[in-house]
């Protein structure tokens, strides 16, 4: 977009020297209007007007201040930012990034180089020197996964924990832990265990968080409103049905059909619903009152994030680990998110949002709403990009367009785009600050919080 600021300035000189060409006055000279600033990424992302239902929350789960909660949003949607410029100039060196703090006022980014120290806090962020550079660690889990044999119920959970540069272990005896970790052939080094009787189980039994109604049979929630060309529909966890299976509402009118599933291996499903049924961007929050969803940009390790079930209701916590692998007893699911938010039976399938921000769809955990306990939820953008899917939200432009002029790399509406990823519009290549799925709101000269001219 460049040469048309550039034209426009050309422009403005034209006239200037026509005026004094013709003997008026300089002064009668109109000046060119100052350029608009760029809005800042907690404006893009709508961090900084949040729900009323989202501060309520996150001020009873989270013990915090209203204005605590509303610094915490704007300092997550600002740090997201500078970790995906960082992550992309660090390349193979990142190890990983977090916010700490009641506010998440702390960004923290690890480098396995410590020349890169006075770049990262250059960059905002404090720096810290690690051994073992996030793809060594994500080398490692990916050959814990595959060295789980049955259903794996002794080691059930597998995570990269980047505050410990380390892959953790979570599992019923240490005598289990070590016996994967040497069948995997994994350094032990890059391995933390976690010795717990925990055990997550997928949580059995159109807005985000509303129940619905699977063969008269199981209830599960609603996750995310969804629509894929024409058709309408909502997306949830693959454990509450399979495709065929048909649907009610929480009104237990007919509402469609599942449409897609996969579980396990992953924890995805959408379902198409009738004429009698529209998708919203709405989740139910605390008091039935609706938080809007505006996009779904990932959120950080350490970033708040509430869920929405249709049998607790509306609750929220901190994100944990992106990328777990967790094993029920129906088999392993991989790529889930574990949080500290509390959830039960009849949950799965609801909305987990950050701010604005779709995050997920509840997949299982362990533990209850009573005494506390860790929840997974299925991320929303690989579910949207497996099944073309394009998110419903509170902006109208959002919507599928084609790349421009068939362009290989072209920018195009609808896509997800990961962390690093290049695109190009306008002639002008950019490259990806953080994991979201693209919306015409969000073109790249337009959005300066998601995308980085290159």
């Amino acid at each position: 977009m460049a040469h048309r600021h550039v034209s426009a300035g050309c422009a403005a000189l034209t006239v200037l020297g026509a005026l004094v060409l013709t003997g008026l006055p300089a002064a009668a000279a109109v000046e060119p209007p100052a350029p608009t600033p760029a809005p800042s990424a907690a404006e893009t992302l709508g961090a900084n007007s949040p729900s009323p239902a989202v501060l309520r929350a996150m001020q009873r789960d989270l013990r915090l201040t209203e204005a605590q909660a509303r610094t915490r949003l704007v300092n997550e949607a600002e740090a997201g930012t500078r970790a995906g410029r960082l992550q992309n100039a660090l390349g193979k060196r990142f190890a990983g990034a977090w916010v700490s703090g009641a506010t998440s006022a702390d960004l923290t980014v690890a480098s396995t180089d410590v020349a890169d120290s006075p770049a990262i806090e250059a960059g905002g962020a404090r720096a810290v020197v690690v051994k073992s550079p996030l793809a060594d660690l994500r080398t490692a889990k990916t050959k814990l996964d595959r060295a789980v044999t049955g259903k794996g119920l002794d080691t059930p959970v597998r995570y990269i924990d980047v505050r410990t540069n380390r892959v953790t272990v979570q599992a019923t005896s240490r005598a289990a832990a070590d016996t994967l970790i040497k069948a995997a052939d994994v350094d032990s080094a890059l391995v933390a265990v976690k010795v717990t009787a925990d055990q997550p189980r997928a949580l059995y039994d159109i807005r985000g968080g509303d129940a619905f109604y699977i063969d008269d049979t199981a209830r599960c929630s609603v996750g995310f409103g969804v629509t894929k060309g024409d058709q309408q529909g909502f997306a949830t966890a693959g454990h509450c049905g399979k495709a065929g299976a048909k649907t009610a509402g929480y009104n237990q009118v007919a509402q469609g059909t599942f449409q897609a599933s996969v579980f396990p291996g992953q924890d995805m499903a959408w379902v198409g619903v009738n004429s009698d049924w529209t998708a919203t961007p709405a989740v139910k929050g605390e008091g039935g009152q609706d938080v809007q969803t505006a996009g779904s940009v990932q959120a950080l390790a350490g970033a708040a994030v509430c869920r929405s079930g249709s049998t607790t209701g509306w609750h929220c916590g901190t994100i944990q680990q992106h990328d777990t692998s967790v094993n029920y007893a129906q088999g392993a699911v991989d790529g889930v998110t574990r949080t500290t938010v509390c959830a039960e039976p009849g949950d799965s399938g609801g909305s987990y949002i950050s701010g604005v921000q779709a995050q997920g769809v509840t997949s299982g955990g362990s533990g209850d709403c009573t005494s506390g306990g860790t929840t997974f939820y299925q991320p929303i953008n690989p579910i949207l990009s497996t099944y073309g899917l394009t998110l419903s939200t509170s902006t109208s432009s959002n919507g599928t367009s084609a790349p421009e002029d068939g362009q290989e790399g072209a920018w195009a509406a609808g896509r997800v785009y990961e962390v690093g990823a290049r695109v190009i519009l306008d002639g002008v290549s950019y490259e990806c600050l953080q994991t979201h799925q693209a919306q015409t709101a969000w073109q790249p000269a337009l959005a300066p919080g998601l995308w980085q001219r290159v």
